[in-house]
């Protein structure tokens, strides 16, 4: 008898250890399956839940009577949609922070239940379409933080108003009923956060706001008039966002006085003007955004001197004139918006054909060229709906792709059908060979 050709004693050897791998391998699969069902819970959390002190009676009667689950002490095990937050004092717990969001149809905010409550300092509606409830002066006065988030179908700020010890006010897309903010605003002292945004808010910006304000967002509303000279006096202020709403007049000269401002949005209004030369004094400015309208004037080369920009959008003024910025300071920001300013060009021996700025290049007399033929018009067009008028990176990456070669698995796919090929042959002539 011959001995068997040196080819199956090698595929006969190659079978054997891979079928001598695969078994370490697939007991390995199945040791992080059985390691967690396996392990306990550890015994501290159920030592520690039964030694806390529960929640006061009278508060845990009061969320019983709003419809609120309690069939787990609430300060250690809040339910999934109504968080709950307590102190520590003893022999009983109190509520300081309840969260009500997604709420049931059938919740019932009872005066005599909210008057229960009045050790809460926080109070969040979120998702929860009751209708607006009668206020104990007591919890009014008690809470530095309130919050209403689609909820209480609509307020007055009337009602609002009674919160006089807020730190932190947030109240969106709930309608609000004021002849204006400082009706809200008039005995609010101490309040720091001021959110009110989608709120149908009508009005005028306030002559006078309290100097703890660093974070103000007046947001799609129907706010009018002018930025007064109070808002500029805001020496804490670091978010401001006014978009979306029928300001109108210059931006105020005394904006630079804003040195800790971070985030300012006033776009979607009617501003005209130039931008004020005074924004350079705001050294921290990371994010501006004064797209949407009726600004005039040059773009102001400051901006390219401060450092930690990250966002600019100018986009759709009446700005003019010859782009002040080289590619290097567009590429550093993350969003860089300048179309829709027709009078407005750039110097073509500055930036490459790769970046799109959506403006036309600059003629010899720093005027804007006649716009290109309509191919170039449509590309240009789409690019403007990107999130940054600037394209050189993604072109770079897309090019990239293309020179990376076949992929391993092509290689090793054809590879494999070479070597059946091969094969094939080798066992026909074989057959030939041996009859």
């Amino acid at each position: 008898m011959k001995p068997p050709p040196a080819f199956l004693l090698l595929l006969l050897a190659c079978l054997y250890s891979r079928t001598a791998t695969s078994v370490p391998a697939a007991a390995n699969t199945t040791k992080p399956a059985i390691t967690p069902t396996s392990s306990p819970t550890p015994p501290s959390t159920n030592r520690s839940s039964s030694s806390a002190a529960t929640l006061d009676p009278k508060e845990l009667e009061a969320l019983q009577s709003l419809n609120i689950p309690t069939t787990k002490d609430p300060c250690i095990q809040p339910s999934p949609h109504n968080a709950t937050i307590c102190d520590s004092s003893k022999p009983f717990r109190h509520l300081v922070s309840l969260q009500l969001s997604n709420c049931s149809s059938d919740l019932s905010l009872s005066f005599s239940a909210l008057k229960s409550l009045s050790s809460l300092r926080s109070l969040s509606f979120t998702d929860c379409h009751v209708p607006p409830i009668r206020f104990p002066s007591d919890l009014a006065l008690s809470l530095t933080s309130f919050s209403c988030v689609r909820s209480l179908r609509h307020l007055s700020g009337i009602w609002l108003s009674r919160f006089e010890n807020l730190t932190d006010l947030t109240v969106s897309h709930t309608p609000v009923n004021t002849s204006g903010l400082h009706v809200i605003l008039g005995n609010m002292r101490k309040l720091k956060s001021l959110t009110i945004s989608h709120a149908n808010l009508t009005g005028y910006l306030p002559g006078h706001l309290h100097f703890n304000l660093s974070y103000i967002d007046l947001s799609d509303n129907q706010i009018r008039g002018k930025i007064p000279t109070s808002l500029t006096l805001l020496e804490k202020l670091e978010f401001l966002n006014l978009s979306s709403n029928g300001l109108n007049g210059e931006i105020p000269t005394e904006f630079g006085d804003l040195i800790t401002l971070k985030n300012v949005s006033l776009a979607s209004n009617s501003f005209s003007g130039s931008i004020p030369d005074s924004m350079s004094a705001i050294p921290g400015l990371v994010h501006v955004d004064l797209s949407r309208n009726q600004l005039n004037g040059t773009v102001p080369e400051f901006f390219s001197n401060m450092k930690r920009l990250r966002v600019l959008n100018l986009e759709k003024n009446a700005l003019h004139g010859v782009l002040p910025f080289n590619a290097s300071f567009i590429k550093r920001l993350a969003v860089f918006k300048i179309g829709g300013n027709t009078n407005l060009c750039y110097n073509h021996t500055v930036f490459s054909s790769k970046v799109k700025l959506g403006i036309a290049p600059c003629d010899k007399h720093g005027l804007p060229m006649s716009p290109p033929p309509a191919k170039d018009v449509s590309s240009s067009d789409g690019s403007e709906n990107d999130s940054s008028d600037y394209d050189d990176s993604a072109n770079g990456s897309s090019h990239k792709e293309h020179h990376h070669g076949p992929s391993k698995v092509v290689v090793g796919v054809a590879i494999g059908i070479a070597s059946i090929v091969f094969l094939i042959i080798f066992l026909i002539l074989l057959s030939k060979w041996c009859g």
